[in-house]
């Protein structure tokens, strides 16, 4: 299928989705939908209407509802990073502002009631969610013979993952939650939040069943890896593996993504990690070129190189060996009134060198290959096939892709396993919220976090957890309301 060549016809179906979706702004899960949604049988009439239809998904995770994509517009924007890396040990506000929102979210003090930023985290998943579940169900509805089987089946398993990929974030962040699996009004309007464990069981149903249907080539994106593919959902799957403690699983996945060598292999320059034509790279969002303001930037090289509110934190700065080549090539600095300023420059193009209405020379980076190898490392620490041995070498892969040397090989299993977290900490900073992820599932957020004095007093471990939006539980009375808010 040939994503681009529907542009006239995405913009049609995209419009149609986003309107859909605004209406229900408010109450994404109990929004009654219009007579004129993509759920109509005249978007999946064809492989091209729909096909357009599921591009109007990925339009709206990358781009968001307008012409400036801001990095705090959406989850899939940049939000996830700003809000983990703000509410872990990453970053922090530079102007100091506590008048700034997002100083509630870097002193862990949000409540219910001012929680702005992650209730539009919220939202803009469950958007997305709603527009991959319109896409299931217009498929399974639509009798239309154009559309050929080959392409029903293709486009389900990418709506299926994208609704994965969400539903991983909003648990991270809130914990348990609605599964809403239907555009169907009558079955949304009431729902209650579902156990975690329950979620990552409908998480892992999905990523499974998309690994089976979608390609294991680039083709749908014409060579580029901005549509997901099965080594996308097999990466992802792993991830979910790894968080519910199902090493064994964990590792086989990982190992998968990492033997396909014809298509993945480690960027030796870490300079061309981010770039649109990475091998590194699994799944990738392509943003829009069109703004005036984000030029041909991606949403984080916009929202994190300067002019930004955002710095690295000496928690993070200080975890970097001294011959660390990813400090050099990931860690911008400027001096700004006497005083050093460190900030995220993993994507080099912002605002001031961007150039609108030209080709993007970075797609903002969802998925890559280096999460594999710390994946099975961390996996085969615990017990996975291969043991220490494998962990140790996967650890000394991405150690020596930055110039550092390889770890001993006597180290302890705590040791490995210490080494697996320092490793996710400096590989993975202001991604998508990794190190939140990672210190909250492993027992250690309370510790790290509360020893920091900008987060001093520490409110308490409930704040590892953000509040369900107020403006949900008012209307669904099912809905309650996480501990202690």
């Amino acid at each position: 299928m040939i994503m681009d060549s529907f542009k006239l016809k995405t913009v049609y179906i995209f419009c149609a989705i986003t309107c859909t979706l605004n209406m229900g702004c408010r109450k994404l899960i109990a929004i009654d939908p219009p007579l004129d949604t993509v759920t109509t049988v005249e978007v999946f009439s064809t492989d091209a209407l729909a096909t357009s239809a599921m591009a109007g998904v990925y339009t709206l995770m990358a781009n968001g509802n307008g012409n400036f994509p801001q990095p705090t517009s959406g989850f899939s924007m940049g939000l996830t990073t700003i809000l983990g890396g703000l509410s872990s040990d990453e970053l922090f506000l530079s102007s100091g502002n506590s008048g700034n929102q997002m100083y509630l979210y870097n002193t862990n003090r949000i409540s219910a009631l001012n929680s702005g930023a992650s209730t539009t985290l919220w939202t803009s998943a469950y958007k997305i969610i709603y527009g991959s579940n319109s896409v299931i169900e217009g498929i399974a509805a639509s009798t239309a013979p154009a559309l050929h089987n080959n392409v029903r089946t293709e486009l389900t398993a990418q709506a299926k993952f994208v609704r994965a990929f969400c539903y991983f974030y909003l648990t991270n962040f809130f914990g348990d939650v609605p599964m809403v699996l239907t555009v169907d009004f009558n079955k949304t309007r009431n729902l209650r939040r579902m156990p975690q464990q329950e979620v990552y069981q409908q998480i892992i149903k999905d990523l499974i069943d998309a690994q089976a249907a979608l390609p294991p080539d680039y083709s749908a994106g014409q060579g580029e890896r901005v549509i997901p593919n099965k080594w996308a959902a097999t990466l992802l799957l792993a991830r979910a593996y790894l968080y519910i403690g199902d090493y064994i699983n964990a590792a086989a996945q990982a190992t998968a993504v990492i033997s396909h060598t014809a298509l993945f292999g480690l960027e030796t320059d870490l300079n061309r990690v981010f770039l649109i034509d990475s091998r590194e790279a699994v799944w990738q969002l392509k943003q829009t070129n069109e703004s005036s303001a984000v030029k041909n930037a991606t949403t984080e090289g916009y929202g994190f190189n300067l002019p930004s509110p955002y710095s690295l934190t000496n928690q993070l700065l200080s975890g970097f060996d001294a011959e660390d080549q990813r400090k050099l090539a990931w860690v911008g600095s400027s001096v700004i009134s006497g005083s050093t300023r460190n900030y995220p420059h993993k994507y080099k193009i912002g605002s001031k060198n961007g150039e609108a209405y030209q080709p993007p020379l970075e797609y903002y980076m969802i998925l890559r290959l280096a999460e594999a190898y710390l994946i099975r490392a961390e996996a085969t620490a615990n017990g996975a096939l291969g043991g220490i041995a494998t962990a140790i070498s996967d650890l000394n892969i991405i150690r020596n892709r930055a110039d550092l040397d390889d770890l001993n090989e006597d180290l302890s299993q705590q040791q490995v396993i210490a080494a697996v977290a320092k490793e996710k900490q400096i590989e993975f900073f202001s991604e998508w919220g990794h190190r939140w992820f990672d210190l909250k599932r492993t027992g250690k957020a309370g510790a790290v976090l509360s020893a920091i004095p900008l987060k001093q007093p520490w409110p308490g471990n409930y704040q590892l957890l953000y509040p369900i939006p107020v403006a949900e539980i008012i209307i669904d009375p099912f809905l309650t309301q996480n501990p202690d808010y």
